[in-house]
């Protein structure tokens, strides 16, 4: 797999859903912003973040603060696009992705198959990530409305420890993490250097604090 190029892009959602007084670059109130703590760290694979239009949560939401940490990644925002080159913005092959999937209760962690059996897949077959930004509803939205997402690798996680954003917000179920550590565990599943979950993490932690 080549060396990426550093190619953080991102749509901006509508005014109206921002705060008023919303900083320019991370769209948190400026009395939350993290841009200072922000440490763009580079991760060998893409990262291809679909947001729901109407994803609710402005004020601690992580898929902005997720691509402004990785250069190497895109934030949609939207419903639909008709395949992953679209999506993404440049030629993908959806097999060599990996589209994290909340698999079934007490399901295997890993790489799985459409009935959720789990399957040998090499993490260096794998180019990229696709992870979807919204509520539980929206993001099987999402999925159902982005048919080619079936052609891509079904990745499921087996987090350690519940969500960091503890009584903040509520999950539907204890393995059901933040966009942003979602991406950091699925890239250290992958192999990265965990310094790249490091640097997201770090920067979700700042948002709680001064959320």
């Amino acid at each position: 797999m080549s060396e990426p190029k550093s190619v953080s892009v991102s749509d901006r959602p509508k005014a109206a859903k921002l705060p008023a007084d919303a900083c320019e670059r991370c769209w948190k109130a400026k009395a939350a912003c993290v841009c200072d703590v922000i440490v763009p760290t580079r991760s060998k694979r893409r990262v291809l973040l679909l947001q729901h239009p109407q994803e609710p949560d402005v004020k601690l939401g992580t898929a902005r603060i997720t691509n402004l940490v990785l250069p190497n990644s895109v934030l949609r925002i939207g419903l639909s696009w008709p395949n992953l080159k679209v999506a993404l913005g440049e030629d993908a092959i959806p097999s060599r992705w990996a589209a994290l999937y909340l698999g079934p209760v007490g399901g295997p962690a890993g790489f799985v198959d459409k009935k959720g059996v789990s399957m040998p897949v090499d993490p260096d077959e794998i180019d990229g990530l696709v992870v979807l930004d919204g509520t539980w509803s929206q993001a099987k939205a999402l999925w159902w409305r982005n048919a080619w997402l079936t052609k891509c690798r079904r990745l499921v996680l087996a987090p350690k420890r519940p969500s960091r954003y503890g009584v903040r917000r509520k999950e539907p179920r204890r393995e059901a993490l933040s966009t942003l550590e979602s991406v950091g565990l699925a890239l250290t599943t992958l192999g990265e250097d965990p310094a790249v979950e490091a640097a997201l993490v770090t920067a979700f932690e700042a948002l709680l604090k001064r959320a």
